[in-house]
């Protein structure tokens, strides 16, 4: 009996983009057509970013140029959620001092918000968001209005951005050097705050979504406090040690190579007397060591062991990485 795909469980993917479905301007490989699979399964689709740079309709006409399902109202981003933020707390005319993108710009101006570019202009609330022009003079001007006394906004505080050449930093990295400058701490309005996955999903009619990242800190973390169930990729920042890893808060439910795994069936991860099973590959911990019997480069063997490991640690308020010790699966004796 066929086993049914991944997919089939949940009415709606609220994917993640940078590290999911691209690096840079390019796709990742197969991102594009497991994407394409979802309307005729009839699953519906939202993208999630915490990418500020770049409007929506900027977004999703990236995504079409490279094949991908994308109408303009299908992506939900932290400029939209930092705007809204701002907009909710502050009356129509208020001055915001932007820092980041025309994009971040526009999103606060279709709310009723003034931007403004400079601290002499006196503003009452930063909003700060990515760009990759941004410098010095920018962030400069954000520090002068905090110290002055304007409310923090940031988009988000991903430490970094997955990249075609590497990973580079992120709009967390810059909101440090603020922070490092004025001793303040911003409100974060994107992931991984519930208010955009619950935003998304009602965006596109969801009751049963699955939230894809590639970042346990932003993705995993914002699905699981949204209630929902989540699945995290390898095709960007986290590796299936630092998911191991993982502090109980940002556990996924799923752990996939990349988005093709939406419509493989999953495979089952058993408890037995001598430890967890997935696959070919059995995962156990004893007296604090992970001892792992399995081929390292098997996802089945890191999802057996992620179930051990968080069963031995399951209130970890930490990362927590484990003394792990890999054994050669016994072979068949060839006759």
């Amino acid at each position: 009996m066929n086993q049914p795909a991944l997919i089939e469980a949940f009415d709606a993917v609220l994917s993640d983009l940078d590290g999911v479905v691209y690096a840079g301007p390019h796709a990742i490989p197969g991102a594009v057509e497991a994407l394409a699979k979802l309307e005729p399964a009839g699953v519906a689709l939202a993208y999630i970013t915490n990418n500020a740079s770049r409007s929506p309709a900027e977004v999703a006409a990236h995504l079409r140029d490279l094949g991908a399902p994308a109408a303009d109202d299908q992506v939900v981003s932290s400029a939209q959620a930092g705007a809204k933020l701002v907009a909710d707390r502050f009356p129509a005319g208020t001055r915001v001092l932007i820092t980041g993108s025309a994009a971040l710009g526009r999103e606060a101006e279709l709310l009723g918000l003034e931007p403004v570019f400079s601290a002499e202009d006196k503003p009452d609330v930063v909003l700060q968001g990515f760009s990759p022009s941004l410098g010095w003079k920018e962030l400069a001007e954000a520090s002068y209005a905090i110290q002055a006394g304007a409310f923090w906004v940031a988009t988000n505080t991903d430490l970094s951005i997955p990249q075609a050449r590497g990973i580079a930093p992120g709009n967390g990295t810059l909101v440090a050097a603020v922070q490092a400058a004025t001793g303040k701490t911003p409100i974060v309005a994107g992931k991984p705050e519930a208010v955009l996955f619950h935003a998304a999903a009602e965006r596109i009619q969801a009751r049963r979504p699955l939230v894809v990242g590639d970042r346990l800190d932003t993705d995993i973390l914002g699905g699981n406090n949204a209630g929902m169930q989540t699945a995290v990729v390898l095709t960007g920042v986290d590796t299936p040690m630092s998911i191991l890893s993982a502090r109980s808060a940002e556990r996924p439910d799923y752990l996939l190579a990349d988005l093709s795994g939406l419509h493989q069936p999953y495979p089952e991860v058993s408890r037995t007397d001598q430890g967890y099973v997935c696959g070919k590959a059995t995962a156990s911990v004893v007296d604090g060591q992970l001892d792992i019997t399995g081929e390292e480069g098997d996802l089945d063997s890191w999802r057996a062991a992620c179930a051990a490991w968080w069963e031995a640690a399951p209130h970890a308020g930490a990362p927590t990485t484990p003394s792990v010790l890999w054994h050669k699966p016994a072979t068949a004796d060839v006759v």
